[in-house]
Order: structure tokens, then sequence, then C-alpha cells
């Protein structure tokens, strides 16, 4: 996985059986609405993936992908509805923390594993972005809390800037010249 070719893959994580544990496939789900509704635009090569409980099923969609967004319920012991991004390296240390002491606990099995493999398969760190919602209650259950119901719309336009961000052209940079002749006014005698 590179900055470079590919699509942006979007990926919305979690079991919606599971009450908040299914906030970031509903952000992407409620992203592909409005795509549908033509109520929003993506930029172009940019897909949308219902990642549900796949886990490391999802390498082969990622690889080769020049940017990933992830979408997930993120306990990092915030308060329930905080929405919080973690890019690059601290994403990765994230994935490797266990919960404890701070740490965010993303679990086992599913997207801490994923971003191992990413990794290894030789993922660009400054290529995934992780979209962290703060779940409230993840027992078996169809419907999100009443807290990460309320962040759905920050979550969603979160998610939305992290597209953008990750498919603006890069800035402009000037290029001092190779050779630069001194103007007369500049020259003191």
């Amino acid at each position: 996985m590179t900055s470079g070719g590919g699509s942006l893959v979007v990926v919305g994580v979690g079991n919606v059986l599971l009450r908040d544990d299914g906030a970031g496939v509903e952000v992407v789900r409620e992203i592909e609405r409005r795509v549908d509704r033509r109520d929003l635009g993506l930029p172009a090569g940019t897909a949308l993936i219902d990642g549900g409980t796949l886990g490391l099923a999802l390498l082969p969609l990622v690889t080769g992908a020049r940017g990933i967004v992830l979408v997930d319920a993120v306990d990092g012991g915030r308060e329930p509805g905080t929405v919080e991004v973690l890019r690059g390296e601290a994403l990765f240390e994230a994935a490797a923390g266990d919960g404890r002491d701070g740490e965010v606990a993303m679990g086992r099995g599913g997207l801490g594993e994923l971003l191992a493999a990413a990794r290894l398969v030789g993922a660009d760190p400054a290529a995934i972005v992780l979209v962290g919602i703060q779940p409230s209650d993840i027992a078996v259950g169809p419907d999100l809390t009443a807290a990460v119901r309320r962040a759905m719309p920050a979550a969603i336009e979160i998610t939305l800037d992290e597209i953008r961000r990750m498919t603006a052209p890069p800035p402009a940079t000037r290029h001092a010249p190779a050779h630069r002749r001194a103007d007369p006014a500049e020259c003191v005698a």
C-alpha cells in the first residue's frame, strides 16, 4: 500500500448486531446513501466498503490502495460518542496496544490484525487514517446508543474531511532557482 496509485478505500468496520460496535459501518452506509441520492459526490477512485467483521479478509481490498480511511468504534476510555482521528505511526502503535494504561483498545482479530498485516505487506503509515468513535454499549442489540447516534453527524463530517484531505492535490512548492542573478538594487558598494 502506497500513497501513489490505486483507489482511496473507505472501510466501515464493526458488528452491527452489537449496538455501538457497528458505528463505523453506519457511517460508511450513510455516506453511501448520500452518494446514491446524489446529495454528495466523492472524488473519483473512492471506494466505500462495508467491512463489517471481515477483519483480515479486508487485506486484499486495501492492498494497493493509495490511501485508507478506516471508521470503527474504538474504546479510548473517552466520553461515549467522542470522535477522534488517529493517523500514521500513532495508529499503528494504538493497534498494537491492548487498551490498558490509557491505550486505545481496537480488539483482537479485527482492526488490529488488519493493520498489523497491512504493515507486513508494506503499508505506508502516512496513507492510513482511523476515524474512531467511542462506544457506550457493545451488548447485543440492533440500535446505536443515544450518545453514539448524536455523534454520527460529526463522525460522518470528519470522515468526509479525511477523504478530502487524502485526495487533495499536494500543495505546490516553490523551488528556488538553481541560479539567481542579484538585482543591482540589492548590491551594496
